[in-house]
């Protein structure tokens, strides 16, 4: 397929900006992949469509702190540094993303707070904008990460300022390792109350980490999409996990995957008999149309932006065609997209 049939015309107005107070009271689209039915809900009514045995499988990556804002020294200039990866632990070592980026070099010493807590050597360009700098930083580990926290900023994909309820509303509550530059937002709608009510009635949930990266939200540079490469992101499914989710789909039950990073990562570790295996290491899985999932027969996900990976892999699960009529529909509605936008089911 080509990048140009992902492309729509969505008014700026729906792109939300602010997240709902209440994380279940989100919209909800459901539809129907056999009967292309589609019904308008909130989202605390998840629970109507699912019983006891079925099994919601989440993301508990948690975002952390990726943008820092310093000086560069000599000239003073002010740059912003995005945390991508963490190369090395031991030595500091981290691929980032600098703006302005242009006299950025090799070389070069970068400072973070007010009293130039941490300092950063440029030691290798990596691509136009990205560096690996080192930390010069020589206590524990664990301080190390606790200035990060403390100087970093939530690395919200929104076009404003970053508010104080950012800090714990782009999280989801499932968050426990942290390591991604984003938020598996499809989750963000569940809330402590709907996941209680979810579990009385006997569905179960089982996780697996990937840390989303920032190549989620990069321009696909290429038309032909077989020639894009996705970047590489973290990702850990346990055996635990494996087995739970594997006897679930012996049994019949409904397996639904909270979010696209959840259907990546699933799909990332399947066997040859179609079964979820463990998994600890990389990927660069890119789903588009067409494509044959193996676990998942649900996906909870929002509404995407255009020409973005999330969108194909949303396209390769429903169908290209229907789901180009589904955002047409959301629009008319005036559902909201993006990472504090509404959510849809797809069953």
């Amino acid at each position: 397929m080509k990048l140009s049939q992902f492309n729509f015309d969505l008014p700026p107005e729906l792109v939300a900006t602010h997240p709902q107070p209440d994380r279940d009271q989100s919209r909800l689209m459901v539809i129907d992949r056999k009967t292309q039915n589609i019904e308008h809900r909130t989202f605390k009514e998840v629970i109507e469509y699912f019983n006891d045995g079925d099994m919601f499988v989440t993301n508990d990556t948690k975002v952390f702190p990726a943008r820092l804002y310093g000086y560069k020294e000599k000239t003073g200039a002010r740059i912003e540094v995005f945390l991508l990866r963490e190369l090395n632990r031991e030595t500091r070592l981290w691929d980032v993303l600098v703006n302005p980026a242009r006299k950025i070099r090799i070389g070069n010493k970068l400072y973070f707070g007010e009293d130039d807590e941490l300092v950063a050597e440029v030691i290798d360009n990596t691509t136009s904008r990205g560096r690996t700098l080192r930390f010069l930083f020589d206590g524990p580990y664990e301080d190390f990460r606790a200035v990060i926290a403390k100087l970093g900023e939530t690395p919200l994909p929104l076009q404003r300022d970053v508010e104080p309820e950012d800090k714990e509303r782009y999280q989801t509550i499932f968050a426990q390792n942290e390591g991604g530059v984003a938020a598996p937002t499809a989750g963000m709608h569940f809330s402590r109350e709907l996941i209680k009510r979810l579990e009385i009635k006997g569905i179960d949930f089982a996780s697996i980490t990937l840390h989303t990266g920032l190549g989620n939200f990069r321009n696909i540079e290429v038309e032909d999409l077989s020639k894009h490469k996705m970047d590489s992101e973290q990702m850990f499914i346990s055996e635990h996990t494996a087995n739970a989710v594997n006897a679930a789909k012996i049994k019949g039950q409904n397996i639904v995957a909270v979010g696209t990073t959840v259907m990546k990562a699933m799909e990332s570790s399947v066997s040859i008999s179609r079964e979820l295996k463990p998994f600890e290491g990389w990927t660069n899985q890119f789903i588009f149309p067409p494509y044959e999932f193996n676990i998942a027969n649900a996906m909870i996900t929002n509404f995407h932006m255009p020409k973005s990976p999330m969108m194909m892999l949303a396209a390769s699960y429903l169908d290209y065609d229907f789901l180009k009529e589904v955002y047409k529909i959301a629009i008319k509605e005036k559902y909201k997209f993006f990472t504090y936008g509404d959510a849809m089911l797809i069953k």
